[in-house]
C-alpha cells in the first residue's frame, strides 16, 4: 500500500508543477472552448426563434424543446433518451411489473425498430414475435424516420384494441404481418418447475420483484422435488430476458455465489466506478447449474451470465447474447420528467466488457426450427418397429425386486419425458441432460476453482445506485 501512496503523491506533485507552468495557455484554451459553446447556444436560440416565428403552423414550444433535448440525447447512443412526464410515469410503472401494451422490448438500429425480445405470456410472444425481428409498419404506417419513443407510442393503445405490425425477419424473403390484441402486461418475474430431478428457474425480467420471486420459486420447486438431496441441479433460463434493474441482477448473481466479484462498472471518472462482491450463501447449495441464453438475453441477463460463467459456477448453453454492456442512470430533471443517460460500461469478474460483443455460451446450442410433419411422417414415427432381448421367444427373465423394477420404470419415464421436452424445447432439454451427466459424476460447485479476478485500478465498492438499469 505504501508504494501506491508514494506513487500517488509523486503524481500529485508533478501535476502541480506542470499546472503552474502551463496555467496561462490552459486558461486561454478553456476561455476559447466556453466562447464556442456560447456561440452554439446562441445558434440554437436563433433557430428556435426562427421556427416559432416562420414555421407554417404555430408550433408547441414545450414539445419543440423536448424534441431538441431528446435529439441531443439520442445522438449519443441508442439507450440515452429524454423521458417526458408520460414516458417517465410508464417507466416507473414497468419496473413495478404491470403495464399496458404488446409485451415487446425494442431498441433502435440504424433508424429501424428492432425487437430485443418478446416478454413471456404476452400478445407479442403468443403471436410469434421473435428476438431480432425488425418492425417496419404499425397498422400500415411506416416507422422509418421516427424516434424510438414515437414508434413505441404508435404501438400503444387501449387494452382490447387490435393492432397489426409488419415484420422483417432474417431467413424470410418477404415482410409479413402479425395481428394481435393489446393487453395489460403483468410481468411474472420468475416461474419455476421440475423436469425429472432438475429445477428450472425461468427469469423473464429484472424488476423490483425478481430476487424475492426467485428465492420463493426455488424453495417451492426444491420441496416439490423432494428436497435438495434429490435435485440434480438448476437451470437458470434467461432466454429473451431483456434486462432491467442493476441491483436485481447483482442480487440474483449473489444468490448462487459465495464470494468474489459479481460485476464492476467504470464511468467517465475513476471515482464514478464501482465494484460489487458476492456474500456468503448459495441458494443452490453447490448443486450444478446451467444458464440458458440467446440473442434476446440482454443487459442485466448478461451481468448474471457473465458472473456465473467467470466464476465457473454454471455452464452457459444456448446462443450468443445481445451485447448490451452499458449502464443507464435515470436522472429527474423536473418534478415530472427525467433523462435516461448512459453513465458507465459494466465488466464481468474477469474484466470482460461485452458491449456490442455479447457473451458466447460454453456450449453453442441453437433452437432448431421444427418443420411441420406430414401425416405420413407422423404415422411412421408412431409405428416405429424396434426389437430387444425381451422380445425374443424363450428369452431368460431377470430376477429383480419389485422396488428395483419400479425405480427402473421411473427412470425410463423420466427419459421419455426429456425426449418429449426435446421436441418442445431442444435447448432446455440439452440443459437438463447436462445436469444429469454432472449428477452422474457427483459434481459439486466447490470442485471447480473460481476464476481469477484481476484488480482494476481506481474502482471502489458499494451497493447498486438507485435508478440504474443494467
Amino acid at each position: 500500500m505504501r508504494h501506491y501512496l508514494i506513487a500517488g503523491l509523486g503524481g500529485v506533485l508533478a501535476g502541480a508543477l506542470v499546472t503552474t507552468q502551463l496555467a496561462g495557455p490552459l486558461v486561454a484554451q478553456e476561455a476559447g472552448r466556453n466562447a464556442s459553446i456560447y456561440e452554439q447556444l446562441e445558434l440554437f436560440g436563433n433557430v428556435f426563434e426562427r421556427i416559432r416565428s416562420d414555421y407554417v403552423e404555430a408550433p408547441d414550444d414545450k414539445a419543440l424543446i423536448e424534441a431538441a433535448i431528446n435529439g441531443m440525447l439520442t445522438s449519443l447512443d441508442p439507450h440515452s433518451s429524454f423521458l417526458s412526464a408520460d414516458a417517465y410515469s410508464d417507466m416507473q410503472t414497468q419496473t413495478r411489473g404491470s403495464f399496458g401494451g404488446l409485451g415487446i422490448e425494442v431498441s433502435q438500429e440504424e433508424g429501424m425498430v428492432k425487437v430485443v425480445s418478446p416478454i413471456d405470456d404476452t400478445p407479442a410472444a403468443e403471436a410469434g414475435v421473435q428476438s431480432g425481428d425488425f418492425i417496419t409498419h404499425v397498422n400500415g404506417e411506416s416507422l422509418l424516420g421516427l424516434t424510438l419513443d414515437q414508434a413505441v407510442d404508435m404501438m400503444r393503445g387501449p387494452v382490447g384494441s387490435e393492432i397489426t405490425i409488419t415484420l422483417l425477419r432474417q431467413g424470410e424473403s418477404e415482410p409479413f404481418d402479425l395481428t394481435m390484441t393489446r393487453d395489460t402486461i403483468k410481468l411474472t418475474a420468475v416461474r419455476s418447475r421440475v423436469e425429472g430431478h432438475a429445477v428450472i428457474l425461468r427469469v423473464s425480467t429484472f424488476n423490483d420483484e425478481t430476487y424475492d420471486a426467485l428465492r420463493a420459486e426455488l424453495e417451492k420447486s426444491v420441496a416439490e422435488a423432494g428436497g435438495i438431496e434429490r435435485v440434480t441441479g438448476f437451470v437458470l433460463d434467461l432466454r429473451n430476458n431483456p434486462g432491467g434493474l442493476l441491483n436485481q441482477a447483482i442480487a440474483v448473481s449473489d444468490a448462487f455465489l459465495d464470494a468474489g466479484e459479481i460485476v464492476s462498472t467504470r464511468g467517465r471518472a475513476a471515482e464514478e466506478s464501482e465494484r460489487w462482491n458476492a456474500e456468503m450463501g448459495d441458494l443452490a447449495q453447490g448443486k450444478p447449474m446451467v444458464v440458458l441464453i440467446n440473442g434476446g438475453s440482454a443487459s442485466a441477463s448478461e451481468i448474471v451470465t457473465g458472473a456465473l460463467q467467470d466464476h465457473r459456477r454454471a455452464i452457459v448453453v444456448g446462443e450468443k447474447s445481445f451485447g448490451k454492456g452499458s449502464v443507464q442512470t435515470v436522472m429527474p430533471v423536473t418534478s415530472e420528467s427525467a433523462i435516461r443517460l448512459t453513465t458507465a460500461r459494466y465488466y464481468t469478474p474477469s474484466g470482460r466488457s461485452i458491449q456490442a460483443l455479447g457473451i458466447q455460451p460454453d456450449i453453442l446450442v441453437q433452437q432448431p426450427r421444427r418443420p411441420a410433419a406430414t401425416e405420413e411422417e407422423e404415422a411412421r414415427s408412431q409405428s416405429s418397429f424396434s426389437r430387444s432381448e425381451a422380445d425374443l421367444r424363450g428369452a431368460l427373465g431377470n430376477d429383480v425386486s419389485d422396488e428395483e423394477r419400479q425405480q427402473m420404470e421411473e427412470e425410463a419415464a423420466e427419459l421419455e419425458a426429456t425426449s418429449a421436452l426435446r421436441d418442445d424445447d431442444y435447448q432446455l432439454a440439452y440443459a437438463v441432460d447436462i445436469l444429469k451427466g454432472l449428477a452422474a459424476v457427483n459434481f459439486r460447485a466447490e470442485q471447480v476453482p473460481a476464476a481469477a479476478t484481476p484488480a482494476v485500478t481506481g474502482e471502489g465498492s458499494g451497493g447498486a445506485a438507485a435508478g440504474q438499469n443494467g
